[in-house]
Order: C-alpha cells, then sequence, then structure tokens
C-alpha cells in the first residue's frame, strides 16, 4: 500500500513494514523544509500494525545534507531562506525550527522499531537523519559527517542526542567540531553502526534485521525498548524497580489477566 510520495519521499506499507525511500538521488538527496514535511507526514500516516519501518535511500549517497540553496541569499524558491530566517524573532525561528525536527522525532517512538539502511554519504542533516532511527545498518562505502560546524551552523535536528548516547560525549564532540568523516569501520567499532556489509548485500541484511524483529512478541518488545532507553536516565535501583513493574505486566498479559 502506497502511504505518500511526494518531495522526494516515497513510503509503503506491506502488513507490519513500512518503508520510506528518499527518492532525489540525482541530488544525492538533499534535504528541503518540504522533505522533512512529508517525512513527518508520514509518521502521523503510519497504520497501527506497523511494527517496524525502515529507511532508505536510493543512488548511492544516504542523503548529503542539506540543500545548499536554503545558504544563499535566494534561498529555497517558495520555501527556505536561512537570510530570511535570521531577521525573524526567536519565536518563530524556534517555531521554524521545531516544524524541521518533526521529521527527525517520530522514529523514536515506542511501538515502532525503525532501521536505516544507509550507503554513501550520510551528511549533517543526513547523518541526523540515520541517528534519529534506533538501528543502523551500513554498507562498506558509508561516510557520516556532522559538517554543521563548518558552516557556522549547530546541528540542530535531534542528532545530538543520539550521538552522545552511542560514543559518548568527547568523541562526539570531535566529530561534530571537526566535521570529519566517520568511514564503516569506525561507525561499527563505536556503535554507529549495528552491522556493515557489502554495499551489495545491504537490502538483504535490511531484510535480515526486519524478519528478526518481526519473530520477538511486539508487547515485550514494546516495553524492552522503553526500558533501554529509561535506562539512560535512572540510577541502577530505579532502574531495577521498573524492570520489576514491567515484567509484572507481562506476566499478567501472558497469564490473561490485564493489567
Amino acid at each position: 500500500m502506497s502511504l505518500l510520495d511526494t518531495d522526494g519521499v516515497h513510503a509503503t506499507v506491506h502488513e507490519a513494514v513500512a518503508t520510506v525511500t528518499l527518492t532525489h538521488a540525482a541530488k544525492r538527496n538533499a534535504q528541503t523544509p518540504a522533505m522533512w514535511r512529508a517525512l513527518a507526514e508520514v509518521g502521523r500516516r503510519l497504520p497501527g500494525e506497523v511494527r517496524v519501518v525502515v529507511l532508505r535511500a536510493e543512488g548511492t549517497s544516504f542523503s548529503a545534507g542539506l540543500d545548499r540553496r536554503a545558504l544563499t541569499p535566494e534561498g529555497i524558491e517558495g520555501d527556505l531562506s536561512f537570510a530570511d530566517l535570521a531577521r525573524a524573532s526567536d519565536a518563530e525561528v524556534d517555531a521554524t525550527i521545531a516544524a524541521f525536527q518533526e521529521a527527525f522525532t517520530w522514529w523514536r517512538r515506542s511501538d515502532l522499531l525503525s532501521v536505516a539502511a544507509v550507503q554513501g554519504h550520510a551528511i549533517g542533516a543526513g547523518f541526523q537523519l540515520a541517528l534519529a532511527c534506533d538501528l543502523r545498518i551500513c554498507a562498506d562505502d558509508v561516510r557520516f559527517a556532522m559538517r554543521e560546524t563548518s558552516l557556522g551552523l549547530v546541528p540542530d535536528l535531534g542528532g545530538t542526542s543520539p550521538l552522545v548516547s552511542l560514543v559518548g560525549y568527547a568523541r562526539a564532540l570531535e566529530i561534530c567540531a571537526t566535521g570529519r568523516a566517520v568511514h564503516a569501520d569506525e561507525a561499527e567499532r563505536v556503535g554507529l553502526a549495528n552491522l556493515v556489509v557489502p554495499a551489495a548485500e545491504l537490502s538483504a541484511a535490511t531484510a535480515d534485521l526486519t524478519a528478526a524483529l518481526l519473530a520477538t512478541d511486539r508487547d515485550a518488545l514494546i516495553e524492552t525498548k522503553a526500558l533501554l532507553r529509561s535506562a539512560l536516565d535512572h540510577s541502577y535501583d530505579e532502574q531495577r524497580a521498573l524492570e520489576r513493574a514491567a515484567q509484572a505486566r507481562r506476566l499478567r498479559a501472558l497469564a490473561g489477566l490485564g493489567e
């Protein structure tokens, strides 16, 4: 079933799997506010039976980041001009960026597992979009980079929190401050990539992971994802209490006792 096909985003649903594809291959899937609006709309349209969302991209690059036209005086015709945004009030700037961020936030929903299949360049906004997903399978030609600081900007699309969680503060700072490329072997070593495979095997490896995720009890997986996320913010004893409460819910559900 086709869910959406507009502004460089094509989304389909087959049973419990949604596939979201970036389709501006000729532009290395450079991102625009129109693309972000389309990605946010996909999140709103997802049917309740969807359990896994796969994010992929056509062409040789996952996403080369922000469409650089936004940085020119003319901006992206009919859409974004950083020059115009800079002249807006603080409240307007905040609201505008918050709307952009909606394209990057829903991938972390507790009722879904999201998998990014990443090949080639994943730069700036492309890196942050890959980071928005729960899991990342990468081709061996992948190159992650956070180039915002070289443009006098900061990463503002939700990527800073998952980056620090995955690689730690010091390495995240070094990656962002230098804007250097993180290649496949390092990405796997430091936790940015769950798995690295030859580019020709990326689709098959993604399908294998998706099948493994679907083989797991949905409610147990939802509870487990919530527990793992909460572990970042709670003490050891608080986390043990949350584990006990979650397991009590699962035991009652398995026994048909409800809450």
